[in-house]
């Protein structure tokens, strides 16, 4: 409508461990900007310093953080109930956000949020998160924590980011499977946030543009229908879905038990 400023969906965005949000927003800035042009995203840092060595030393200038820490492993934790906490609080003066995005204990933070609102133990008062991009993300391992946060599968639309050569590729493929009808993109790198090729990049923006089709938090259908109809007649406001998997030069697409698998070729 002539005159009212339309908000942007919010993507909340959750750095790996013992790096920053700064960071992350670096990683993320290797993609193809133009996907995330009709997003607001915020990249928030950890609630603790970072309690040891990091990976990025010498890469990337401190201060680096970390969102809870573990044992090695990964079923005992500590802090993590005070960064849940954190967290929602911080959801809750800052949003409402319409999803997640997150790498590696960000995006396994990510998910757990997620699974944990849809059971009604945290976020109540907060509308549904809808959508969450996950690179190299994974489940908790407690089964206390497994029994709430995968009780059923989890209905927010996800796209996960698994490298054939990650250390996490198997929990990360266990992870996807806790979502319903996860798409997941695969590639060829390890434990990192990956460059797409072009095959990726245009499945990644179809994905967006399905999830900006949906109303947005705060939204009745009715208001969303009419500023998505208005925004696709203003030039360059709409992102364009981009040609299938299939003529882009993807080795295949499968159909696995309510996933869409997508191997991303090497460039």
């Amino acid at each position: 409508m002539e005159g009212q400023i339309v908000k942007k969906p919010k993507i909340l965005c959750l750095h790996g461990f013992r790096t920053s949000g700064s960071f992350l927003k670096k990683q993320i800035s290797k993609w193809d900007p133009s996907l995330f042009t009709q997003f607001d995203m915020e990249f928030p840092n950890g609630k603790y310093p970072a309690g040891g060595k990091s990976d990025i030393e010498g890469i990337f200038p401190p201060p680096y953080y970390e969102w809870f820490q573990f044992e090695k492993d990964f079923t005992v934790y500590f802090n993590l109930e005070e960064c849940i906490s954190y967290l929602c609080e911080y959801i809750t003066a800052n949003g409402p956000f319409d999803g997640f995005l997150g790498f590696s204990q960000g995006a396994t933070l990510s998910a757990l949020l997620i699974g944990y609102q849809a059971q009604g133990k945290v976020l109540r008062e907060h509308p549904p998160i809808k959508f969450f991009i996950s690179i190299s993300g994974s489940k908790f391992r407690d089964a206390s924590i497994c029994d709430v946060a995968y009780k059923d599968p989890i209905k927010a639309n996800s796209v996960h980011f698994i490298g054939d050569k990650d250390w996490l590729k198997l929990p990360s493929e266990d992870l996807a499977s806790a979502f319903d009808k996860p798409l997941i993109i695969r590639h060829p790198q390890g434990h990192t946030v990956p460059r797409l090729d072009e095959a990726s990049t245009c499945q990644l923006r179809n994905w967006i543009t399905e999830v900006l089709c949906q109303p947005q938090v705060g939204d009745s259908v009715c208001e969303h229908e009419t500023d998505h109809e208005e925004n696709k007649s203003e030039k360059g406001s709409k992102l364009e879905p981009c040609s299938t998997n299939q003529d882009n030069g993807v080795n295949s697409v499968e159909i696995n038990k309510g996933s869409e698998t997508v191997e991303v070729a090497k460039a």
